[in-house]
């Protein structure tokens, strides 16, 4: 072992998780990762039956380059090993009133969404290209100031501005609704920005504008789908940290985070597993919600209340349907209809936020449908589609009781009817339905209350009031969604950097202790 080797034991192998034991490994350290469930790629999973595939977690995959270069650590690439697929057009959008409107992505070099917001209403075109630019410019900015380390303290983000200009390209005052009225004449272009709150689990009427760059992200850099489904980049991630190195324990639990020393002495030694194993280590990275881990796994009362102050994410309601084609002219017209990815919106954002906000499942939600097999006809039986159909709903208390069989049942029936109100009656052509709740969500990955994203986006302090990369003790370091940069496929991805890059700045500043002799 090196003199800059260390023992590094991850808790929870999520995304995040894996990203930052391929890194650590890469660097040189000996990474060992814990996962209780039987698979890592946590909420990046998939459920099959009777021939149909249907993605559980994340269906669009963004910032590709992000899992590029991280694949390349292990000697392999997205391409190689994911089969990826450019979606084009990325989304088509219903509008309460009947209209549509789909983005297309801008690498072929066209900006076709531009042309097609001027057709839904004249000078849109004008608008969107507008709201481009200055997503451009955030992106720009958050790429190599919010996105580029921690944030423990707001100074480490204004000492990566270049010029004080760059906080107001950052764009954190105005909320994304009203930068979407702002910039947009047309309401359903404004609606159409403010969704992209949602990728966050939050609310377009609370979180900063600066959300108002995920539209470029998406567009700049493609929207993709992964053959198979997006699944497959867990098994990806996961062989390129078997390549790399790293040792995996899965279906066991990690029961506590060990310490010793105390007060400026104090430093992670390793931690205690369920079934009575010790894992010695310098550095432990937690994969967990934090919550979770400083309410269980390394009680801090102080933390555990910041986290509980922070918020919650949104959690979602998700459907899994096997549906029955149409034949002829029928099947021409809805195919018309339908993108790999299609959204309808509901007539009233503000009731909608409104209703999630009050702890409700909204009466009359947003609906997302993952069409998965429009791009990949192997994930569903011939003359069938696997449709993942979610809406939001609010993060509970106590999840499992707020959501017993019968209720889930209900509201589902609820999703399909409001479907069929807006011209899509599934119905009588579903031959396979389950559904799965912010319940599941809580029991399978120790979600707090089902929260989709871990700790929510509201509010212009979100990213500060968010838990740190760093913890409390020296050798503790946080990934995932309930710590900075957030939720999401590629910022949890980033966030494995952002741990790997603090734990070589900690070394090279002596912030660690020795290894202890082995």
């Amino acid at each position: 072992m090196s003199a800059d080797a260390r023992r590094v034991v991850i808790v929870g192998g999520g995304v995040g998780g894996l990203a930052a034991a391929i890194r650590l490994a890469a660097a040189g350290h000996h990474v060992e990762l814990v996962e209780q469930a039987n698979r890592l790629g946590g909420k990046l999973d998939a459920h099959r039956r009777e021939g149909f595939t249907w993605e559980t977690g994340p269906s669009l995959l963004t910032l590709p380059r992000t899992f590029d270069e991280l694949l390349g650590l292990a000697g392999t690439s997205l391409a190689e090993a994911c089969r990826p697929r450019r979606l084009d057009p990325s989304f088509r959008y219903h509008f309460a009133d009947g209209s549509t409107f789909a983005t297309r992505d801008r690498l072929g070099g066209d900006d076709g969404s531009a042309a097609a917001a001027e057709a839904l209403s004249p000078g849109s075109g004008a608008d969107f290209t507008r709201w481009h630019h200055r997503a451009r410019l955030t992106w720009t900015v958050a790429e190599r100031t919010f996105f580029a380390g921690p944030i423990e303290d707001p100074r480490l983000l204004v000492r990566r501005m270049r010029t004080p200009l760059d906080l107001l390209a950052i764009d954190p005052l105005p909320t994304l609704a009203r930068r979407a009225a702002h910039t947009f004449a047309d309401p359903r272009l404004a609606q159409w920005a403010g969704r992209y709150a949602t990728y966050a689990g939050s609310s377009p009427f609370r979180v900063p504008a600066t959300l108002g760059c995920i539209p470029h992200v998406e567009q700049a850099e493609g929207a993709w789908y992964l053959q198979g489904g997006l699944a497959t980049l867990a098994d990806a991630l996961a062989h390129a940290a078997t390549r790399l190195g790293v040792r995996t324990r899965l279906g066991v639990a990690v029961a506590h985070v060990r310490t010793a020393g105390e007060g400026p002495e104090r430093r992670v030694t390793g931690v205690g597993l369920a079934d009575g194993t010790e894992l010695d280590a310098d550095v432990v990275v937690s994969d967990v919600d934090a919550a979770g881990l400083y309410r269980h796994l390394l009680p801090d009362a102080e933390r555990a209340a910041r986290v509980r102050a922070a918020g919650r994410s949104t959690s979602g309601f998700l459907l899994l349907l096997g549906v029955r084609d149409l034949d002829g002219p029928a099947r021409a017209e809805e195919e018309a209809q339908l993108a790999h990815h299609t959204v309808w919106f509901s007539s009233s954002y503000a009731h909608e936020f409104d209703d999630l906000a009050a702890g409700r499942a909204p009466d009359e939600p947003t609906v997302y449908a993952a069409i998965a097999s429009r791009s990949d006809p192997g994930v569903a039986p011939t003359g069938h589609a696997s449709w993942s159909v979610l809406v939001n709903v609010p993060a509970e208390n106590d999840p499992a009781a707020a959501w017993p069989e019968a209720r889930a049942i209900a509201y589902g029936d609820h999703v399909l009817r409001v479907l069929a109100r807006r011209g899509l009656d599934l119905r009588d052509r579903l031959v396979v339905r389950e559904h799965r709740t912010p319940a599941d969500l809580a029991g399978r990955f120790g979600a707090v209350g089902g929260a989709i994203y871990g700790t929510s986006s509201d509010g212009r302090r979100a990213a500060f009031t968010r838990p740190a990369n760093r913890g409390p003790v020296p050798g503790l370091y946080l990934v995932g969604g309930s710590s900075h940069p957030g939720g999401g496929l590629p910022l949890v991805a980033l966030s494995g950097r952002i741990v790997a890059a603090a734990v070589a700045d900690d070394l090279a500043a002596g912030l660690l202790p020795r290894p202890a002799l082995r």
